[in-house]
């Protein structure tokens, strides 16, 4: 018989890497120091936006469509934009941040030059900029988003356009600056600019800078019927989604001559709902009808629901029970109302976007002028995007190439902030050893890895040389110019 312990413990395996780097290093007050002169950086992910511009063809694009403005400068209208796209990706939002880019050799290796210039002729090439500077940069986002979607092969033929203002607040005196609706700074003067966002995609659509003052009917009619020549040529239907701001009967019509089916917020229109018909679905009640508000050509189905004084949590008792809250909505959708009001409910997504364009530049104001702003507006948008549809590459490498069919993918709605720390802030070394450029990350960096098989799939793509099927938009945008 043997004699032993009852119970024997099992050999273990170690978990993870058993050796690690060597000894630690021991960093004690007299280590020693120097400077070396290795060119490294603290932007290497910018060695993707590198490649990413090559393969969706920025460059031609932007020679193609780029409406040069009355100032010649030494680097050329390419490089200067390049240049403003590289400060706002990376994260800066003030002209004045190019000092803190202007040796970096990531950045002077994408511009080609040794040392930046310094930052006044950034600034006076930003005050040329005008109205045919920022409708060409449209354009050329219009041109690159029908690329990035056929190179990721988004299959969408229906999408839902939100649309939304915000309130960029300005000190001194700025050009079309009024004092209005401010929620965070009341009485102060500010800027209103209007977005459109894609909700399956989150990307920016169209925009402009505005004065700061309430959109009027017909400016919303007038956006919306320029917002068509943007949307990439495989869209067949198109829901628009605003608040009561956007409501009006010019808008009405332009979404019925569009084709665009609407839901919009109610502010002034008064329809009557018959009692009767309110139906209860979960906790709240809902009905519909039909109206036509003075000024209207035609009636419009509006929908209605109430929410009890009680359910919205009020601890005072109410004197009568027909106290209720209502939200009411004009549409063009059919289907039961609770549907509707659902689907519009979706639009909540919008804010978090603004959100994000704001701490990307949005609020960042650069010129006295008026028109100044208006392009930088449209610079910052499209460094927006490019984020956007980096991600969207990203994701189409994690599918290995089959269609993306689902709206909420990992990774892209992360926002830009954590993209920018996974894909961007990766040290770097640049070499030039026997005149042959090579960008080295360190091995000990989870993320390098990951941004080294990025970059090998980016080669990969760029390799297969995609045929650019954008006749039909390029002869629309030229009309439209």
């Amino acid at each position: 018989m043997k004699t032993g312990k009852k119970h024997t413990p099992k050999n273990r395996i170690n978990q993870g890497e058993s050796k690690g780097a060597g000894k630690p290093a021991k960093i004690k007050p007299d280590t020693a120091y120097e400077l070396t002169d290795g060119r490294m950086t603290a932007y290497g992910g910018l060695f993707g936006l590198v490649k990413f511009l090559d393969l969706i063809g920025f460059r031609e694009v932007f020679l193609k469509y780029y409406s040069s403005p009355n100032r010649k400068t030494e680097l050329g209208c390419y490089r200067m934009v390049l240049g403003f796209l590289i400060l706002l990706f990376v994260g800066f939002a003030r002209v004045g941040h190019f000092e803190y880019l202007r040796r970096d050799p990531m950045v002077c290796g994408m511009l080609e030059v040794e040392i930046l210039p310094v930052v006044s002729t950034f600034w006076r090439y930003l005050s040329k900029l005008w109205l045919p500077q920022s409708q060409s940069l449209l354009k050329i986002s219009a041109v690159l988003r029908a690329r990035v979607w056929q190179a990721c092969r988004l299959g969408h033929t229906r999408i839902s356009v939100n649309i939304d203002t915000t309130v960029s607040t300005v000190y001194g005196q700025i050009e079309g600056s009024r004092k209005g609706h401010n929620p965070k700074h009341r009485g102060k003067k500010g800027l209103r600019p209007v977005l459109l966002f894609l909700e399956e995609t989150r990307e920016y659509l169209c925009g402009t800078q505005r004065a700061g003052k309430t959109m009027s009917d017909e400016e919303v009619a007038k956006l919306l019927q320029e917002m068509k020549q943007y949307l990439p040529a495989q869209i067949r239907h198109v829901l628009v989604r605003g608040d009561a701001e956007f409501i009006g009967a010019q808008t009405i019509q332009a979404c019925r001559e569009c084709g665009y089916d609407y839901i919009l917020g109610n502010k002034s229109a008064t329809p009557y709902f018959i009692q009767r018909r309110w139906y209860r679905h979960g906790a709240h009640e809902y009905n519909e009808s039909h109206h036509q508000p003075m000024g209207w050509p035609e009636d419009c189905r509006f929908v209605a629901m109430r929410i009890r004084e009680e359910d919205r949590g009020t601890r005072q008792l109410k004197l009568y029970e027909e106290d209720y809250l209502y939200r009411i909505f004009a549409t063009s959708l059919q289907g039961k109302p609770h549907t509707v009001i659902a689907r519009y409910d979706g639009r909540a997504s919008v804010e978090n976007a603004i959100k994000e364009a704001q701490q990307e530049g949005l609020l960042a104001i650069p010129s006295k002028r008026f028109w100044s702003n208006h392009a930088f507006f449209q610079l910052v948008m499209l460094a927006y995007n490019l984020w956007r549809w980096m991600k969207l590459l990203a994701v189409a490498q994690g599918n290995e190439g089959k269609p993306i069919k689902v709206i909420a993918w990992q990774g892209v709605d992360h926002t830009i902030r954590i993209a920018r720390l996974k894909m961007l802030f990766l040290p770097a070394k640049i070499t030039t050893p026997q005149h042959r450029t090579t960008i080295s990350y360190s091995n000990h960096d989870a993320r390098a890895a990951e941004l080294v098989d990025f970059l090998k799939y980016l080669d990969q793509r760029r390799r297969k040389k995609i045929p650019w099927q954008e006749d039909a938009s390029l002869s629309r945008y030229k009309k439209a110019s």
